[in-house]
């Protein structure tokens, strides 16, 4: 091998990959060479934006209407619940106040 030269993805023959998520099939995102395009800030801004845009349209698993639905109406029933303790709460200890400090 002449100086200089490396093998990508290897430490040295015949040594195991140097690439943790290698093995497991994924794909790194951000490759170990930088040309002189991916210096330009815009570009890399561009890039972050369009990454974003595909993690989110082919990625990411959204909740059905249904399942929406159901999580939103067990939030605002806990939510009322938690209310309902902290005014029922409320009002017996301004009672008790009232009956130790009266006036």
């Amino acid at each position: 091998m002449r100086a200089g030269a490396f093998i990508h993805g290897n430490s040295s023959v015949g040594r195991a990959s140097v690439s943790k998520t290698e093995g497991r099939g994924f794909e790194s995102s951000f490759p170990c060479q930088k040309t002189k395009e991916d210096m330009n800030i815009f570009t890399k801004f561009f890039k972050y934006c369009q990454t974003c845009y595909d993690e989110l349209a082919h990625k990411v698993t959204w909740p059905t209407r249904k399942e929406l639905t159901g999580s939103a109406v067990l939030v605002l029933t806990a939510s009322l619940i938690i209310a309902l303790v902290v005014f029922a709460m409320d009002f017996t200890f301004e009672k008790l106040m009232g009956l130790v400090y009266p006036g």
